[in-house]
C-alpha cells in the first residue's frame, strides 16, 4: 500500500488531527513527505470527510508550529541539542558547516528555500535557530511566504483529484518537479547575483588602493 493510501485512511479516521499531528511530527523530521501529507489531506476533503479551506488553514498551521519547534529547540538548547541522536543523525557537523555557508551567501532566503527541500528543512530551521542570527519573526515571515504557496496548492490539487487517483499522482509528480526546476533556477540567479556583487565589491579596492597610490 502507498504512503498516500496510508496517509488517506488515517487521516478519513481522525480528520483534522490526524493531518496536523503528521505535519508536525514532519516539521521534527520524521521521514514522512510533507507534500503527500498534504495532498491526502485534501483528498479526505474532496471526498466529503472534511471542508477544505478549514484543512488548508490546519495544514498551514502543521507545517508552521513544526517548523517553528525545530527553530525554537535550537536557539533555546544551543548546540548542546547536537548531542541528541535523532538531532545527531539529521544535522551531522558536515550539513551544520554547510547550512551556515549558504546562511552567509544567501541570508535568509535559505528558509524560504528550505521549504520546497524535503529532507533539509528540519537542519536548516534547526541551524537558523542554533546560530541565533535570525530573529524569530524573520524566520516565520519567511518560513509563512513558503507555506503560502506549496500548502496550498497540495491541499486544492488532492481536493479536486480526490475522485481521480492517476490523474492526481500525474499532477503531484509534475509539480514536484516544477519545484525543482524553479529552486534551480533561483539557485543560479543567486548564484550570479552573488558572484557579481563579488566582483564589483574587488573591483572597487582594486580603484581605491590604485588612488591610494597616486
Amino acid at each position: 500500500m502507498d504512503i498516500l493510501q496510508v496517509l488517506i485512511d488515517f487521516f478519513t479516521g481522525y480528520g483534522y488531527f490526524a493531518v496536523f499531528f503528521v505535519l508536525l511530527i514532519c516539521g521534527f523530521g520524521v521521514p514522512i513527505p510533507e507534500d503527500i501529507t498534504v495532498v491526502a489531506g485534501g483528498v479526505i476533503s474532496g471526498l466529503g470527510y472534511t471542508h477544505v479551506h478549514t484543512m488548508f488553514a490546519v495544514g498551514m498551521a502543521g507545517v508552521l508550529v513544526g517548523d517553528a519547534t525545530m527553530f525554537t529547540i535550537g536557539r533555546v538548547y544551543g548546540k548542546s541539542v547536537l548531542k541528541l541522536p535523532f538531532i545527531a543523525r539529521a544535522l551531522t557537523p558536515e550539513r551544520f558547516v554547510a547550512v551556515q555557508e549558504k546562511f552567509e551567501k544567501y541570508g535568509v532566503w535559505v528558509l524560504f528555500v528550505a521549504r520546497f527541500l524535503p529532507g533539509l528543512r528540519s537542519p536548516i530551521f534547526l541551524t537558523a535557530g542554533l546560530t541565533r542570527k535570525v530573529p524569530f519573526w524573520r524566520f516565520l515571515l519567511m518560513d509563512g511566504l513558503a507555506a503560502l504557496i506549496s500548502v496550498p496548492v497540495w491541499v486544492y490539487l488532492g481536493f479536486f483529484g480526490a475522485s481521480n487517483r492517476d490523474w492526481l499522482m500525474t499532477w503531484v509528480h509534475r509539480g514536484q518537479a516544477g519545484i525543482l526546476v524553479l529552486i534551480g533556477l533561483g539557485a543560479v540567479l543567486a548564484a550570479s547575483y552573488w558572484w557579481i556583487q563579488r566582483r564589483r565589491k574587488a573591483r572597487a579596492c582594486e580603484l581605491r588602493r590604485v588612488a591610494g597610490r597616486e
